[in-house]
């Protein structure tokens, strides 16, 4: 008789997994874009989601943002950073699998696109992540495998013994490549087409045993 395993490790991206924060930075763009006379919709948002910030903040000086790239990362930053502080918008399901998964003693990482002034308060808030793998932390960002691999490295486990936990078309690109098992949740843009996935929309319904079956690891019990 066998049962599976569960993961090395879970590697969570933050932005619409974790957290719905989607909104917050859809709120900060619009704020922006608008005072430099600008327009920026919901729709324009959306294309945003899951994007390196260099290229976020780059397509932000397209429609009229008269600033470096790296103040406008600030700006952004400062805003979803302070949204987060003053109520931590979890996503159903996310903060209990968490707290789950740290006392089945499986390590965990958070794996986002979002800079260390972001990340950090939110994982130290969490308490149960081994490491961060921050957007400014790598050479080359989602949807390069780096992020995860790196991930990985540091916790010292086998990347394909891993399941990694992603929302957007380019964290589970990266996710893909770095040669994880991934668990894709649609939230607000539609999952790729692209072998291997899992696919759920909530974290509510999901739980340490669904983990352990898509990591696909069979051992005696």
């Amino acid at each position: 008789m066998s049962h599976p395993a569960l993961p090395a490790a879970v590697l969570w991206d933050m932005d619409g997994t974790l957290v719905n924060t989607e909104p917050l930075w859809m709120a900060a763009e619009t704020e922006l874009v608008h005072s430099w006379g600008g327009t920026w919709t919901h729709e324009d948002g959306l294309t945003l989601v899951g994007n390196p910030l260099t290229t976020s903040a780059t397509i932000l000086q397209g429609r009229g943002v008269d600033l470096p790239v790296d103040e406008i990362i600030e700006y952004l930053s400062v805003r979803v950073r302070a949204g987060v502080a003053a109520d931590t918008p979890w996503q159903p399901g996310a903060r209990e699998l968490l707290t789950t998964l740290a006392e089945a003693g499986v390590p965990q990482a958070l794996v986002t696109s979002s800079y260390r002034n972001l990340a950090l308060p939110f994982a130290e808030a969490a308490g149960v992540f081994a490491t961060v793998v921050a957007g400014d932390d790598v050479q080359h960002a989602k949807p390069h495998p780096e992020p995860y691999l790196i991930a990985a490295e540091r916790l010292g486990v086998d990347i394909a013994r891993c399941v990694i936990v992603e929302d957007s078309p380019s964290g589970i690109g990266s996710a893909v490549a770095a040669g994880g098992r991934v668990l894709a949740v649609e939230v607000f843009t539609p999952i790729p087409d692209l072998p291997g996935l899992t696919i759920t929309d909530s974290l509510g319904s999901i739980t340490v045993e669904d983990l352990a079956r898509i990591g696909g690891l069979p051992v005696d019990a």
